[in-house]
């Protein structure tokens, strides 16, 4: 059982527009296919099937947007977490590489796709991403980073150090990685969105109805809540790290990696001007992150992971984030504050991408999004779909496995892989004599 932080805390809550109104399901009804869970993947994949004319019921057991949709910091980068293409042609073999590869690299087009058709309030902005080099030695991980992902079809390209100031208005990095199509928005505002484009395209959802049992029943299941019951011929599970109960073992199909998210207050005008003046997305470049973006207000919105007492004592938190804000930005120079501060869950994969689980005849799971949640999400409800509308197994995007729990080991691996990533990336940063960020 996974414990959340409050929903409510976040900047997205305080600013998104309004949900559609839903209400709990009550008593039985009738639906081809009833999807479990009420973020990105869920949403998705509940629209394409009623784009189809597919009778769908959207089940959630909060609201819309309630997990990992509507507390993530607001990054669109259609790219993957920690491992390259190459490497991901390894392990996931082909076809089933080269299919993933091309969803995820071209994600974004069908972000900016739904928000368009379906004139979704989300603050949508598509200026790039920067991952930024805080040391000369990085140049050669992102010239083969920029080579694979060209390959793949993204528009992507290295800069030197002087454009890499003018693009982000750091004088921190030697040089960066700027993938062109990257976007940020509205996490929570993009949810909602998805959900009024459902039900405009006749789609059913229930919130704060949660899942207790899922039941075979004739030739479909029954689909079990407090008040009510679905029955369908087909289910999709699709609640990523906020999954509680619904099927069995499905919780312990992976891990949980705790992030945080923090907002200023709106910068002053001058300021703003000088910092991410091209209101791209930064990554700091560190394998222990720093990612920051605007928001519509002009608040920056950073995300670092917990580690030792930064993300639990809350006030040291918000001075880590304040020390490298100023370290990388020293033209701001008036105290910042942060206004919000709130936490949000992944569910982390050894291999970071999603798995898709053949649960019984007609049901499957998907989980392990593993920290790339808008473009992944968006991307994913075609995958889903597709297996609900009938394609055969082996010409999914992804392959179809047997449910099985996350190794052991996965339970202290992210943490451990994050405290060895700041220790490599410390170690290569004296060895090339360029300067720490505080609190390295």
């Amino acid at each position: 059982m996974t414990r959340f932080s409050p929903f409510h805390a976040s900047l997205w809550s305080a600013t998104a527009a309004p949900p559609p109104v839903t209400r709990p399901l009550e008593g039985e009804i009738r639906a081809d296919v009833c999807v479990v869970g009420g973020g990105y993947t869920g949403l998705t994949t509940a629209l394409e099937l009623a784009r189809a004319g597919v009778r769908v019921v959207l089940l959630e057991r909060e609201e819309i947007g309630f997990g990992g949709s509507g507390r993530n910091a607001g990054h669109c980068t259609p790219t993957f977490t920690h491992y390259s293409l190459a490497e991901l042609r390894r392990m996931l073999g082909e076809p089933w590489a080269e299919r993933l590869i091309h969803r995820q690299t071209r994600a974004n087009d069908r972000a900016a796709r739904m928000i368009r058709d379906y004139r979704i309030d989300c603050e949508w902005v598509q200026h790039g991403y920067v991952m930024g080099a805080l040391r000369p030695g990085q140049r050669a991980a992102l010239e083969e980073k920029a080579e694979s992902y060209n390959a793949a079809g993204a528009r992507t390209r290295l800069l030197d150090r002087d454009e890499a100031q003018a693009v982000t208005g750091s004088p921190r990095f030697f040089g960066g990685w700027l993938h062109e199509e990257a976007a940020h928005l509205n996490p929570l505002g993009y949810a909602r969105g998805l959900a009024r484009a459902v039900l405009q395209e006749g789609g059913t959802i229930h919130t704060g109805s949660a899942v207790i049992g899922c039941e075979r029943q004739g030739n479909g299941w029954r689909v079990k809540t407090a008040a009510g019951k679905v029955m369908a011929d087909k289910v999709i599970f699709a609640t990523g790290a906020y999954t509680v109960g619904g099927w069995p073992q499905l919780d312990r199909s992976f891990r949980i990696q705790r992030v945080f998210v923090a907002a200023t207050e709106p910068l002053d005008p001058e300021t703003r001007a000088s910092v991410m003046p091209r209101n791209t997305t930064l990554h700091d470049g560190r394998g222990d992150i720093f990612v920051c973006k605007f928001d519509a207000a002009g608040r920056i919105v950073a995300s670092m992971f917990p580690m030792g007492r930064r993300g639990r004592d809350l006030d040291y938190t918000r001075q880590v984030l304040t020390d490298r804000l100023r370290w990388l930005y020293p033209q701001i120079t008036r105290p910042v504050r942060w206004e919000y501060l709130w936490f949000g869950e992944l569910d982390m994969q050894s291999r970071t991408v999603p798995r898709l689980y053949g649960l019984a005849p007609g049901v499957v799971a998907l989980t392990g999004l593993s920290g790339r949640g808008v473009p992944t999400g968006t991307m994913l409800g075609g995958i889903l779909s597709d297996w609900a509308l009938g394609v055969e197994e082996q010409d999914l995007d992804l392959r179809v496995e047997p449910l099985r729990p996350a190794p052991l080991w996965m339970a202290a691996a992210p943490a451990l892989k994050l405290r060895q990533m700041r220790l490599a990336d410390n170690l290569a940063t004296r060895r090339d004599r360029a300067p720490l960020p505080p609190h390295a």
